[in-house]
């Protein structure tokens, strides 16, 4: 990537990072970056298209720094690879916020960069579990599970009133949960082993006697 072009990319993130799209003029832009508007119109066409480049921008650079070591075991690769989201946002609140929080609404080429980056993710996860043609259950609950992570990562951010470990724990829980939903409808075989909901018992059999209607089970 041109030297300057990736400098430009590094300033939009901190000025979309940390200021709505519609408090960011070109002047801004330029001013902040010491060039003539003229550069930056080369450089990128306008100012919704360098922000479409600074999301695109933002959205690679989380991709790659969640794909973890290879050769680590599935459990260990989906540790070590929500650490490496939360590190991202962590120390890239500029470029998460300019990612996830957006700017220009429904805007089919920010929905689409958007989209791209969460299907990135949740292939990533589908892979470890040994599912290369992903299955709606899983899908969809990978799918909520995300967008659940983001709000909460958004949230985090603001307010810094959990420790990063125990975020970390709740990702990860969170996770587990959404794949063993996934699993109690579609209980295909798997590469990683997906904790069960409920535990129905010794050999999958039902109590031996049945809860009366006016009653609530013991909770396991």
């Amino acid at each position: 990537m041109d030297s300057r072009r990736a400098q430009l990319l590094e300033l939009g993130l901190r000025l979309f990072g940390t200021r709505a799209y519609d408090e960011v003029s070109i002047d801004d832009i330029a001013q902040a970056a010491n060039i003539s508007k003229g550069l930056l119109y080369h450089y990128f066409g306008g100012k919704r298209a360098f922000y479409v480049a600074v999301v695109s921008d933002a959205a690679r650079r989380l991709v790659a720094a969640i794909d973890p070591d290879p050769h680590l075991p599935p459990p260990a690769r989906a540790l070590a690879g929500l650490d490496a989201y939360l590190a991202f946002v962590e120390q890239r609140a500029d470029a998460y916020a300019a990612l996830v929080t957006g700017g220009l609404g429904a805007d089919p080429k920010i929905a689409a960069v958007l989209e791209r980056a969460r299907q990135q993710i949740a292939d990533h996860i589908l892979a470890d579990l040994g599912l290369r043609f992903p299955r709606p259950a899983y899908r969809l609950a990978l799918r909520a599970w995300i967008g659940g992570v983001e709000a909460a990562c958004v949230d985090w951010l603001r307010r810094r009133d959990l420790p990063r470990d125990r975020l970390l724990a709740l990702m990860l829980g969170s996770l587990q949960g959404a794949l063993a939903s996934a699993h109690a409808i579609d209980p295909v075989d798997l590469s990683v082993p997906v904790p069960r909901l409920v535990d129905p018992g010794p050999q999958g059999s039902a109590p031996d006697d049945p809860v009366p209607d006016d009653s609530v089970p013991d909770e396991r």
